[in-house]
Formats: C-alpha cells, sequence, structure tokens
C-alpha cells in the first residue's frame, strides 16, 4: 500500500484515537467498579455461599450446553456431508446461520411457544393422557435455549470442516468397499477430532456470558449466572458491593476462557481435491444409512423451525395494528432505531479506524516497537471487547453516574457506546478481508494516478467496498436493534426500546403483545439483513468477502 506521509499521519492519529476512545470506555467502567469505595465489601461478598453457588451454575450450565450442542451436532453435520445434493440443502444450511442473527428474545418466546407449559409439545403429551410434565422454567430451559442457539453454530462448523476433507479419500474408500463405521474412523473422525475443542470453547463461552436467555428462562436463585445476578443486584436490590464483587468474578472467568480459546490448537488442513464437486460416498449407499440420515436432517430443521413459526403463526394473531399505534411502541422504536443507528455508525467508524491505521503501519518498511504495538492492539481489539461483557460495562457505568443523577440523560449513549463495542468483533471480521483484497487491487493503481484523499475514497474505495461496508452496517444495526443486555440496567420510562418494551409485556403476561412485538421486532431485523446482503445494482465484486 502506497501512502504519503499526510495520509500516514492521518491514518495512524484516527487510529490511534479510536484505540484510546475505547481502551478508555473499558477502563472508566472497570475503574468505576474498582474504584467505588466500597472494595472491603465487595471482598465480603466473596465469601458468601450464595455467590459461588452462582459460580457453580454458570460453569454447569455452559458445560452442559457445549456438551449437548456439540454432541448432537457431529450427527447432523455427518449427515449433511454424506448428502450433497439433496433439493433444499443450501436452505438448511443458510437457516443454520438464523439462530446467530436472530434477537434473542425471539428465540426465547419461540422456544416458550414450544416447550412451555402451555406450549405445543405439552400440548401434544396432554392430549396424549400423560399431562404437562415439561417446565421451561430452571436448568431444563436454559439448556434448551442455548443449544437451539448454538447446535447450529457447532454443525455449521463441523461441516465446514467435513467439506473440506479431499474427495480422492472416499473415492479410495468407494474402491475399498470401506463400511460407514471405518469411512468414520478413518477419515471423518480424523478431521472432527481436532475441530470440537476450538468449537466447544466459542459455545462455552458464549454459554457462560449469556444473559438474556438466563434472565428469561431462568428458575430464581437456584438457575442463575453471573451476569444476571450483577443485573439483580443493581436493579432489584441495589447493592453494589455485592455488583462490584460479580463483576470482577465475571471478568476473570471471561478472561480465563478467552485465555483458554487463544491456546487452544488450530485444526489442520486435511489436504486438497483435484476435484471440487462431492464425489461417491461408500457410507452414503445404504438404504438404512440413507433414511438415518433425512430423519436426523429433518429434525434437526424442525428443531430449528418450529419455534419461528409459533411466532409467525401468534404474533400474527395478535393485535398488531393496536401495538402499532401505541404511543409507547411508536417511542420504543425511534429510540430503538437511533441507538442502533448511532451503534451502528460508532461501530463501523472504529472499525475502519484500526484497519486504516493497521494498513498504514504495515505499509512501513521497519516499523518500529510502538507501531507494531499499536497494530496489535487494534488487530487484539475485536477479542478484547470480549474480556468485559455489556452488564458488567452498564454496571460500572450506571455506579459511575448515579450519584450525579445523570444516569436517565447519559444512559442512551451508554448503550449505544456498549452496542457499538459488541458489534466491533463482527464489523471487523466483515471489512478487514474485503479491504485487504481491495487495497492489495487499487493500492498501486492510486498511487500511479496521484489519488489521495476524498478522491481516492470517492473514485476507488466506495465503488469497491460500498458492499461490506453496507453489510457491516447493517448487521450492528441489526445486532443492537435487538439487543437487550445493554439496556437492561438503564430501561425505563425514561429509555424504553422494543426489546426492553417486549421484556416488561412478558414480564406483566401480557404475552400476545410480547409476540406480536417479537414478529415486529423479527422483521425489522430481517429487513435490515437482507439489506446489507443485498447484491448492488452496479459496481466491482472487490469488496464482496470470502
Amino acid at each position: 500500500m502506497y501512502l504519503s506521509g499526510t495520509e500516514f499521519r492521518r491514518s495512524l492519529s484516527v487510529g490511534l484515537i479510536a484505540l484510546l476512545a475505547v481502551l478508555g470506555f473499558i477502563a472508566v467502567a472497570v475503574a468505576a467498579l474498582a474504584g467505588f469505595g466500597r472494595l472491603a465489601d465487595a471482598a465480603a461478598v466473596l465469601h458468601e455461599p450464595y455467590v459461588w453457588r452462582i459460580l457453580r451454575f454458570t460453569l454447569y450450565q455452559a458445560f452442559l450446553s457445549t456438551l449437548i450442542s456439540v454432541a448432537l451436532a457431529i450427527p447432523v453435520a455427518l449427515a449433511m456431508a454424506r448428502r450433497p445434493h439433496f433439493p433444499g440443502r443450501i436452505w438448511i444450511v443458510r437457516l443454520m446461520a438464523v439462530p446467530l442473527g436472530l434477537p434473542v428474545l425471539i428465540g426465547a418466546l419461540g422456544i416458550i411457544g414450544i416447550w412451555g407449559r402451555q406450549g405445543l409439545f405439552n400440548d401434544a403429551l396432554d392430549l396424549a393422557t400423560l399431562g404437562r410434565p415439561l417446565q421451561i422454567y430452571g436448568l431444563q430451559g436454559i439448556l434448551i435455549a442455548h443449544v437451539y442457539f448454538n447446535l447450529p453454530l457447532a454443525a455449521r462448523l463441523v461441516l465446514a470442516g467435513l467439506e473440506r476433507v479431499p474427495q480422492e479419500y472416499f473415492k479410495t474408500a468407494a474402491m475399498l468397499a470401506m463400511p460407514q463405521r471405518t469411512v468414520f474412523r478413518l477419515i471423518e473422525w480424523p478431521v472432527i477430532a481436532p475441530l470440537i475443542a476450538g468449537v466447544a470453547g466459542l459455545i462455552f463461552m458464549l454459554c457462560a456470558t449469556s444473559f438474556t436467555l438466563v434472565l428469561i428462562l431462568g428458575g430464581g436463585p437456584a438457575a442463575t449466572t453471573i451476569e444476571v445476578a450483577i443485573y439483580q443486584a443493581l436493579r432489584f436490590d441495589f447493592n453494589p458491593a455485592r455488583a462490584v464483587a460479580l463483576s470482577g468474578l465475571q471478568i476473570s472467568l471471561t478472561a480465563l476462557v478467552l485465555a483458554a480459546l487463544a491456546f487452544l490448537p488450530r485444526a489442520g488442513d486435511p489436504g486438497t481435491s483435484a476435484s471440487s464437486e462431492p464425489g461417491r460416498r461408500p457410507d452414503a449407499d445404504h438404504r438404512a444409512s440413507r433414511g438415518m440420515d433425512f430423519a436426523l436432517i429433518a429434525l434437526f430443521t424442525l428443531w430449528l423451525l418450529l419455534p419461528l413459526a409459533v411466532i409467525v403463526v401468534k404474533g400474527a394473531g395478535a393485535d398488531l395494528l393496536g401495538l402499532l399505534v401505541e404511543p409507547v411502541f411508536l417511542r420504543a422504536t425511534a429510540t430503538s432505531l437511533a441507538i442502533a443507528l448511532s451503534a451502528a455508525l460508532a461501530s463501523l467508524g472504529v472499525a475502519l479506524s484500526f484497519i486504516t491505521a493497521i494498513g498504514a503501519i504495515r505499509a512501513l518498511r521497519e516499523p518500529g516497537p510502538f507501531f507494531r504495538g499499536s497494530a496489535g492492539a487494534m488487530s487484539a481489539m475485536g477479542s478484547l471487547v470480549l474480556l468485559v461483557p455489556p452488564i458488567v460495562l452498564g454496571t460500572g457505568w450506571f455506579l459511575l453516574l448515579r450519584p450525579f443523577g445523570l444516569t436517565d440523560a447519559a444512559a442512551p449513549l451508554i448503550v449505544a457506546a456498549i452496542n457499538a463495542l459488541m458489534a466491533l468483533p463482527f464489523v471487523l471480521r466483515v471489512l478487514q478481508p474485503a479491504f485487504a483484497v481491495h487495497r492489495s487491487r487499487t493500492a498501486r493503481l492510486a498511487a500511479s494516478l496521484g489519488l489521495s484523499g476524498f478522491a481516492r475514497l470517492r473514485i476507488v474505495d466506495w465503488p469497491g467496498l460500498k458492499r461490506p461496508v453496507l453489510t457491516a452496517l447493517a448487521f450492528a444495526m441489526a445486532l443492537s436493534l435487538g439487543d437487550l443486555g445493554a439496556v437492561a440496567l438503564f430501561g425505563g420510562d425514561q429509555l424504553t426500546t422494543l426489546p426492553w418494551l417486549l421484556y416488561s409485556r412478558l414480564g406483566s403476561y401480557r404475552t400476545d403483545d410480547a409476540i406480536g412485538l417479537a414478529l415486529i421486532l423479527g422483521a425489522l431485523c430481517l429487513i435490515l439483513m437482507i439489506a446489507g446482503t443485498r447484491a448492488p445494482a452496479s459496481g466491482t465484486r472487490e469488496g464482496k468477502t470470502p
């Protein structure tokens, strides 16, 4: 990449300002927790049996959720890998990504509609005169919800590994007439085994820091995680000492999990294939194998679709028109969209600042220790922002602002900033490879034409990078729009977002209204995701992300 001295200084300065802003926002929240003046009280809280019971439950439910998700994902991925050509397969693969972009509140309501006391599963058992034995609230509900959201993620990651297996392996297996168990032992398991640690670590991290699902489906003190306990300590008990102690415990737990993930071995490359088309699988020809695979795929598809179908059907039956004209709904929608747009723009601005600064530093022939350290810190921000979860950041800022009476006034800005940080890893993941490809293709030409600054942005960069930028913006907005974690501490009459309004209606047993709001919120997020992934009417393919 070719940069003038002025461009280098500008790129570096903007990147450093963004880095200091992110670190400063996090540091102020952590400092507010550490220096709240009640460290002795907070230390005393750590000796309470209740706190350690919460920690044990947090780890226990995360372990069980991870174990079940990974154990079920492997046979699903194997079945999908053995059946590469059946009609509708591409849509099932795409369906695996839906829970990742689905607001957690919507998924939770759909799960309640299927597995709740008045859900379809208990209705079927009741018709069979078996009563209504399934209770969704408590550990079993948390496990069902976590598996719903994480099973598709695990299956997709394992399937991606299996799809990289060279087809020559299966051709050789076919010539040798290997049975299914031998194909699994010699070909598939050596590919799956190295993936398990990374997949399990990622899912464990997601479950250990879960907030919204546990808040809705937890069964009281017996089924509470650390993040929910932090929320309860401030929102209901206003026990800052307990909130500070639990926040420190959560940060320590998150740091340990992130450190463990960093040291996990990476999966190796199974090799390359001379053919890109899936070949004949000797373990896919038997009728019993075919029947079992399609039955498993059908059950997996139903598992994903039924909660969504419940939201659509029951939401359509709610008084949508009445909801749409309620003043509180209109205010909540306006607030949610304003916060989501602000958070997405802030996240996009920080990500672009990091990317351009890192590119400028890497263009140097011999960058000094300061430049290398700055680039490394910016590159690590995509993971480091996960160190302090949203509820912990919110707790720090809540404790800092409350003595000055600024909680309500600053709440929208704080929520938008927290949402921006939580979207930053995704935005970086979308933009970094797109920028790398684009700059490698256009840097020499732009330099030879003397294009720089705004002229280069208008003529070269924007046409090539418009699609990934808009994709990142739309998905960051969707993530913020459906988030409850950041607004949980600040939500109320002064700050009402759509997720907070939905949660309030659910808490007051206005389930029909809650499902109607879930349908509306889901439609808004879907519109944003479609808009973000829509192909441009014209332009180049240079900005297309892999």
